[in-house]
């Protein structure tokens, strides 16, 4: 199916269910050492998204409760930096952000993988980057209003399905056209919705019939009363292991029979396998990335973080920054051939 072009406004979606799984036991044993680095400068965590993004929601929620677990107790501030599907924020942190600790990003899934997939020329690899944690582990989804004739994924295979896009080199771009490659489905992508709320009101507007590669975490929580009243049909999750809210919804790995197919959708959602993750620039020296890793540990399992998360209904599910900067460099190490065929597959999306 084909792209076409709409022109967007501003994001809005929201952190959502509260897991946290077996962290502490991940945890390296370096969390109880003194660092040596401390940090009195205000830091500032550079969101590749919108006000009101996901993103943007949990960053500002880790920034509220960060600065404690790092030595010098610096201010934690939170910028925005949206444009190109969070690109722009990805060359800035890798080209021009200060290595000294006081600039952090984090960014959507789709920026992670842009350098091995995308067709545009970006000035960062993410395996240079610094990572020191990711909040959530988490699923996409495709999904459609359960008053369209589109109700299980198969619907999907058997006529054409619009969906919202939110820009090139996003999930809700590639993903669809990835789909309509391995599993035959006819999805057919609006794009240019700059956010997450424009998306979800242009379905109940009628424009579009649903939407794919958005987080179950971030659907969950911009709109519950869909789920609440079953207002939406979910069709098929996109990640590496089930939500265990959606037993019977299928995993993507289920329906593909071939094993570069299943690489491909490892490669695609690695964004999901470590969401809302936080990175310093490559050239951080390396004791300073040590003690923010223990830093973000420490913020995982403080109390008044995970009492906040509770109230909220935000999604804690973390990983280590070593967990993190092993799972972004898997990604870099995919066989060349699964690269090649994505970035062909992907390359419509980017036009």
């Amino acid at each position: 199916m084909g792209q076409t072009r709409r022109p967007g406004r501003a994001a809005l979606a929201s952190p959502l269910t509260f897991a946290l799984s077996g962290f502490v036991a991940l945890l390296p044993t370096a969390v109880l050492a003194q660092p040596a680095e401390t940090i009195s400068k205000q830091i500032i965590v550079y969101v590749a998204g919108t006000a009101g993004g996901g993103i943007d929601l949990y960053a500002r929620f880790l920034a509220r409760y960060l600065g404690k677990h790092i030595p010098g107790n610096p201010t934690v501030v939170v910028q925005d930096m949206p444009g190109a599907g969070g690109i722009r924020a990805a060359n800035f942190i890798a080209q021009a952000a200060p290595r000294d600790g006081t600039a952090i990003g984090t960014f959507p899934g789709g920026p992670l993988i842009e350098p091995l997939v995308g067709a545009r020329t970006v000035d960062y690899d993410m395996s240079k980057f610094n990572w020191i944690g990711a909040i959530s582990r988490d699923v996409s989804v495709c999904f459609a209003l359960a008053k369209t004739p589109f109700k299980t994924i198969e619907d999907a295979r058997a006529r054409e399905m619009v969906i919202a896009g939110t820009g090139a080199g996003s999930e809700t771009d590639t993903l669809p056209l990835v789909l309509n490659d391995t599993l035959g489905t006819k999805f057919k992508v609006i794009t240019g919705y700059l956010g997450s709320k424009e998306t979800l009101l242009a379905m109940e507007n009628g424009e579009v019939h649903g939407r794919c590669g958005m987080t179950y975490s971030s659907l969950r929580a911009a709109k519950p009363d869909w789920l609440r009243d079953k207002q939406v049909n979910i069709l098929v999750q996109l990640g590496r292991q089930k939500s265990s809210d959606l037993p019977n919804v299928p995993l993507i790995s289920d329906l593909l029979s071939k094993t570069e197919d299943k690489q491909l959708f490892d490669l695609l959602t690695v964004g999901t396998v470590v969401g809302r993750p936080f990175a310093l620039p490559p050239g951080a020296p390396s004791s300073l990335v040590t003690m923010l890793r223990r830093a973000f540990d420490a913020t995982m399992v403080d109390p008044d973080f995970l009492a906040e998360g509770q109230k909220t209904n935000s999604e804690i599910s973390p990983s280590t920054g070593e967990d993190v900067q092993r799972i972004i460099a898997a990604a870099y190490a995919t066989p060349k051939p699964v690269v090649n065929r994505a970035k062909a597959l992907l390359a419509p999306a980017a036009k």
